[in-house]
């Protein structure tokens, strides 16, 4: 065991003697389960404190950019803009595909074709829901 480990349990220690964490939220409970087990073990503790700061991986912004995009073109009805809104949206897939395929996530085609069905099934269903 290392010294800083070391001297995070006898912190811990002190503090549970003291009392100071007697009054905590999940006392006694069992911890919520943790969304980051797909991470690298290594990775974690970096994404942990980006996501408690606020801050979510450039592909999950990438991905909430390209639904808002579906979504105002499907809403859209002029012309020019909806060309406008597709381009957008095309660049960002693009984008977004780069990305995934940079970080080892995009290797498969099968990814892609998932990703293209699921598009397909949620689309079609608004459209239903829009009819």
């Amino acid at each position: 065991m290392g010294i800083f480990s070391r001297l995070a349990e006898e912190r811990i220690e002190e503090a549970v003697r003291s009392g100071e964490l007697d009054n905590l939220a999940y006392a006694g409970k069992k911890l919520p389960i943790d969304d980051l087990a797909h991470i690298p073990e290594d990775l974690r503790m970096s994404y942990r404190m980006l996501k408690n700061a606020g801050y979510v991986p450039e592909e999950v912004s990438l991905q909430k950019e390209c639904v808002r995009l579906h979504d105002l073109i499907t809403a859209c009805r002029n012309e020019g803009e909806q060309a406008e809104l597709q381009r957008k949206l095309s660049e960002k897939e693009l984008r977004l595909r780069m990305l995934l395929e940079e970080r080892g996530l995009g290797a498969s085609s099968a990814f892609f074709q998932y990703e293209d069905k699921v598009r397909e099934q949620l689309t079609g269903s608004r459209k239903a829901e829009q009819e």
